[in-house]
């Protein structure tokens, strides 16, 4: 009896237990150049559940980009991307019951 119980408690704690062991989640390629990039781009230009049309816009623009600019795509978005994201984020910092705003430089990877 005392067996069965601790095996029980044992499934009980592993199933309820605070700590659980999360994977990182990779999002979804897009269906040409299969790129996560392409796809996270697409999912903040489409409107109303219409991301067929989204994706007809993005693409439209990477051949206009590959005509006139003779070069990858995906790597002239990547450069744009990298040049209007910001690159200092400010913190608040708490000292002696004063409240700072401190320009933290962001690391990218």
């Amino acid at each position: 009896m005392e067996k069965n119980q601790n095996k029980l408690f044992n499934h009980f704690f592993i199933i309820m237990s605070h700590q659980s062991n999360t994977k990182n989640k990779i999002g979804k390629l897009d269906p040409i150049y299969h790129n996560q990039l392409i796809n996270m781009l697409v999912n903040c230009i489409f409107r109303h559940g219409k991301k067929s049309l989204a994706y007809q816009i993005l693409y439209k623009s990477t051949r206009g980009i590959k005509q006139r600019m003779k070069k990858n795509p995906l790597s002239i978005l990547c450069q744009a991307i990298h040049r209007v994201t910001l690159n200092v984020a400010i913190k608040v910092r708490h000292v002696g019951g004063s409240t700072y705003q401190v320009p933290i430089k962001i690391k990218y990877a």
